[in-house]
């Protein structure tokens, strides 16, 4: 494993790592004993399906990936910034605390997978089940920005957070195509740029017109994403937004037997 070690302004460092055909426990365990030993900058070369990254860092770091990390990027992560220039595989941000996640790209299935702290901010596509089971406790609240769209069951059974999906890939009148939006929706937001249908959603999801605390919540965050990706955040904004939230607290609730 080749490391290189270069001085940036200041007095932190960037510590170059080239992973390829490189175990991803082997890696791991580097970026660990990196983290303890103060190294607040790494960069990750030709990395390749190796998981977990940026999982159990004693200390938050920054790390910048070229490639495609494998699943469970930034997997219960607190604190640490991960920015892939290629694309995420499945469970990008699973359980993730807090933080910041950044892909120049797409993303695989269940983004943001019981995400209750943290920003998740793609590019492009992602799979299915994008923020499924999504929480908030007091000021946690976990954000997934998505610039493209999303396959079937995107918010399923999302119990808090913001979710927005922006489908800059969409031309103006297409309606998105994915099914079961928020089944299952308990809690939090969706945030949707552009049409769709009642029979593409969950029966617990109702549709509203946005006010002024949500286009708030949109300028702040469209804002952020389109810094990453050298975009113009008022021609993505300028366009019709609708709110998608759930209409019950606890929508199976008479299953349950107490």
């Amino acid at each position: 494993m080749e490391q290189l070690l270069t001085v940036k302004k200041g007095n932190s460092r960037t510590t170059k790592i080239d992973v390829e055909g490189v175990y991803y426990r082997d890696l791991n365990a580097q970026l660990r004993e990196l983290s303890s030993k103060g190294i607040q900058n790494v960069q990750l070369l030709n990395v390749y399906g190796q998981r977990y990254i940026g999982t159990n860092l004693s200390q938050p770091m920054e790390i910048e990936i070229s490639g495609t990390p494998g699943n469970d990027l930034g997997f219960l992560m607190n604190g640490s910034k991960i920015t892939v220039y290629g694309n995420a595989q499945d469970g990008c941000g699973n359980t993730m605390d807090d933080g910041n996640i950044v892909i120049h790209g797409h993303a695989g299935d269940i983004l943001g997978m019981s995400a209750r702290g943290g920003k998740i901010f793609v590019r492009d596509d992602v799979g299915y089940r994008a923020g499924i089971h999504m929480k908030e406790y007091q000021d946690k609240k976990p954000i997934i920005v998505i610039g493209g769209t999303t396959q079937d069951f995107v918010g399923e059974y999302m119990g808090g957070g913001i979710l927005i999906i922006l489908g800059l890939n969409l031309s103006e009148e297409k309606t998105y195509r994915a099914k079961f939006v928020g089944t299952g929706m308990h809690g939090g937001v969706i945030y949707l740029r552009g049409k769709v249908e009642q029979y593409q959603l969950g029966k617990e999801v109702g549709i509203a017109e946005l006010e002024e605390k949500d286009y708030r919540v949109l300028h702040d965050n469209v804002n952020e994403f389109a810094s990453y990706f050298n975009l113009e955040p008022n021609k993505i904004l300028e366009h019709q937004f609708i709110k998608l939230f759930p209409r019950w607290l606890r929508p199976y609730g008479r299953l349950y037997t107490y």
